[in-house]
């Protein structure tokens, strides 16, 4: 499935909708293409502003996701009306609908403690039928040699066809295009606080702030020492470099986007 790109500072995003990402998905899964889900909002492309490599990974990605209303408005000026954001939570719950009755097999890798397991238990209740195979909760910190040797005869003895990963940008991202070659599965999701939000430990935007642009300050507002950087100081950059790749001020070539 042949999806187009649009560039945004150099980060080639996916212009896509939910029905396109969740068709582009299944259609992976039924073909066994492995590749990696990037759910990218401001905050990833401008961590890719001083990262290349990020940005390959981002680049790399099987699908790169309007994750955020700044780069679903930039898609809608590039491609057209009908592009729209793939929020991470909407994505994954919106897969496993999609694949409740088909025995596609999934795994959580991350969360703090006990996030995983809850959100399992969460999911099996909701969907019922769906196959959860296994969780995995890793430390701060990159994998050790025998942590990493665990995650794969986890991995091995689970067959999922799905990983989702829930930590944060760009940690997650960089983790999946690490392990995707080392892992026996064929879709890995970075869905970063989707598995905080599912469980309830953290509250999301009311859907209205979130279509207006405005998420960003609710969780400014509920994190406000561990946002503030991220909100206060990257978006302004962000808008500030949008303003100067839109007048040609600055080139942001698109490299390392696979060809179709």
């Amino acid at each position: 499935m042949k999806i187009e790109r649009f560039n945004v500072l150099g980060v080639g995003l996916h212009a896509m909708n939910l029905s396109i990402a969740t068709e582009a998905v299944l259609e992976a899964l039924r073909e066994r293409s492995k590749g990696y889900i990037c759910v990218t909002g401001v905050h990833g492309v401008s961590e890719a502003q001083n990262d290349p490599a990020l940005r390959t990974v981002l680049n790399g990605a099987f699908l790169n996701t309007t994750d955020g209303m700044p780069l679903v408005w930039l898609g809608r000026r590039a491609i057209g009306r009908w592009v729209d954001r793939v929020y991470g939570p909407d994505l994954m719950l919106e897969i496993f609908r999609a694949t409740q009755h088909t025995g596609v097999r999934h795994f959580f890798y991350g969360g703090a403690p006990g996030v995983a397991e809850e959100l399992k238990a969460r999911l099996e209740a909701q969907f019922p039928g769906v196959k959860i195979s296994g969780t995995f909760c890793p430390p701060f910190r990159p994998l050790n040699a025998a942590e990493e040797a665990d995650l794969q005869r986890l991995v091995g003895a689970a067959r999922p066809d799905i990983i989702w990963v829930g930590l944060s940008t760009p940690k997650q991202e960089r983790f999946m295009a690490e392990y995707l070659p080392r892992l026996g599965t064929t879709l890995m999701f970075g869905v970063g606080a989707a598995f905080d939000f599912h469980v309830g430990r953290v509250s999301q935007a009311p859907r209205w702030m979130q279509r207006s642009g405005l998420e960003w300050f609710y969780r400014l507002c509920a994190e406000p020492r561990r946002l503030a950087r991220r909100y206060l100081v990257n978006n302004p950059l962000f808008v500030w470099r949008i303003l100067g790749q839109s007048l040609g001020w600055r080139k942001y070539p698109l490299e390392g986007v696979p060809l179709p």
